[in-house]
C-alpha cells in the first residue's frame, strides 16, 4: 500500500500540473510561441528525444562532476570551520563572501579563466553547491552532544594529539555529522543545475541550458519547454539518488513519516 501511494502521488502531481497548464492556454488563448500546450511539449520532446539525450548527457555530467566535487571542497572546509575556533574566525567570512556574488556575475569570469567547455560549467556548480554542504556539515559537527565528546576523549586519552584528533573525527564527529550532512547534500542536489545551466548560457557548444537559448532566439519556445522537462528531471534523479544514499548511510536518522505532522497509528 505505501509503495502504491508513493507511485501515485507523483503520478497526480503531474496530472494536476498538466491540466493547469492546458487550461491556463485555453483560457487566455496565448499563441504557442508565448505559451505552447502540454500535448505540442510532449510531442517535440518524442521527435527531439534524441538531440534532448545528447544535450541532457552533457548537462548531467557538468552536475555530477560539480555535485562530487563541490561536494569534497564543502566536507574539507567544514572540518576546517571546526578544528578551531580561530580557524573559523578566519575561515567563515570567506565561506560567506563566496556566496554573497551572484553566480552570474562570477559566470563569465569562469569561462573566460577555464575556457568554453566543461570545466567552467563544473567550477560553476562547485560554487553554488560547496555552500550548503560546508554549512550543513559545520552545523552537525557543532551540535555533537557533549556528554559523547566527553567520553570519547576520556577513551583516547592515551592517543597523541593529532592521532587523538584524527580518531574523533572519524569515529565521532563524522557519524554524527552525517545526518547533517545529508541535508546539505539534498540542498546541492537540487540547486546543482542553476550553475551548470548558467555556465552553458554564457558561453558554451552543447547542453541543456545551451539548447534552451538557441531555442528561444529562433522562437522555438516548445523545444525550450522541453529542454526545461528534461532539465527538470536530471535534477529530480539526482535528488532521488542522494537521498536514497543518505537514506542507506544514515538509517538511524529516521524514515519517510520523519520530520512531518503525520499522526501515527497507536
Amino acid at each position: 500500500m505505501a509503495s502504491l501511494k508513493r507511485i501515485a502521488a507523483p503520478i497526480v502531481t503531474l496530472g494536476v500540473i498538466l491540466l493547469l497548464w492546458q487550461g491556463a492556454v485555453m483560457v487566455a488563448g496565448l499563441p504557442p510561441f508565448l505559451l505552447p500546450s502540454p500535448a505540442r511539449v510532449g510531442r517535440t520532446l518524442v521527435e527531439q528525444a534524441r538531440l534532448l539525450a545528447s544535450h541532457g548527457a552533457i548537462t548531467g555530467v557538468e552536475i555530477l562532476l560539480g555535485l562530487v566535487f563541490g561536494t569534497l571542497m564543502g566536507i574539507g572546509a567544514a572540518v576546517m570551520l571546526s578544528a578551531s575556533r580561530g580557524m573559523r574566525r578566519f575561515l567563515l567570512p570567506l565561506v560567506v563572501a563566496s556566496q554573497a556574488v551572484p553566480v552570474f556575475a562570477l559566470a563569465p569570469l569562469l569561462v573566460l579563466w577555464f575556457g568554453y567547455g566543461m570545466a567552467s560549467k563544473v567550477a560553476m556548480a562547485c560554487l553554488i553547491i560547496f555552500f550548503p554542504v560546508t554549512v550543513a556539515l559545520a552545523d552537525g559537527i557543532a551540535r555533537l552532544d557533549a556528554g559523547l565528546l566527553d567520553m570519547a576523549r576520556v577513551m583516547t586519552a592515551g592517543c597523541a594529539r593529532p592521532g587523538r584528533r584524527l580518531r574523533l573525527l572519524i569515529h565521532l564527529f563524522g557519524p554524527a555529522a552525517l545526518p547533517a550532512l545529508g541535508s546539505g547534500l539534498r540542498i546541492a542536489a537540487a540547486v546543482a543545475p542553476i550553475g551548470a545551466v548558467v555556465g552553458e548560457w554564457v558561453g558554451a557548444s552543447g547542453g541543456l541550458g545551451w539548447l534552451m537559448l538557441h531555442a528561444n532566439a529562433r522562437a522555438k519556445i516548445d523545444l525550450m519547454f522541453a529542454a526545461l522537462i528534461v532539465l527538470a528531471l536530471v535534477a529530480i534523479l539526482l535528488y532521488r539518488l542522494v537521498d536514497f544514499a543518505m537514506g542507506r548511510l544514515t538509517p538511524w536518522a529516521g524514515g519517510d513519516a520523519a520530520g512531518t505532522f503525520e499522526e501515527t497509528k497507536p
